[in-house]
């Protein structure tokens, strides 16, 4: 794991930006959505490797990219991106340690993104 920060403050600021009334609100929402829905697209990646299925492996590699790239979750946004392209063209298979990274990545901004925002 790299030592840089999990969560790019200009990412957030921007997406704060996007609500100035209420500027967490927004903000919620967006990781609210992002905690619940990317450990499912995990799960999907180490499902898709099992039935060697290339091509959902890389749209649940790209959804993730996606998603970790709006709310700047650097780690999560690179090993996502790697293996959407590695998926496209090496065996599925041998990516489990990848794959395992990611979920550690997402651990980790899970536990930064938290952090952001004060209870409801």
């Amino acid at each position: 794991m790299s030592s840089e920060t999990p969560i790019d403050p200009e990412a957030i600021e921007n997406l704060r930006a996007l609500t100035p009334d209420d500027p967490d609100s927004f903000l919620r929402d967006i990781i609210g959505i992002f905690l619940d829905d990317t450990p499912a697209r995990i799960a999907e990646l180490r499902q898709s490797m099992a039935s060697g299925d290339r091509e959902q492996f890389t749209r649940a590699a790209h959804s993730i990219k996606g998603s970790s790239s709006n709310l700047g979750t650097t780690q999560l946004r690179t090993i996502s991106a790697e293996l959407e392209q590695r998926g496209k063209t090496e065996p599925i298979t041998g990516l489990a340690t990848r794959v395992d990274d990611l979920d550690q990545a997402f651990s980790v901004a899970k536990q930064a993104l938290e952090k952001l925002l004060p209870p409801v």
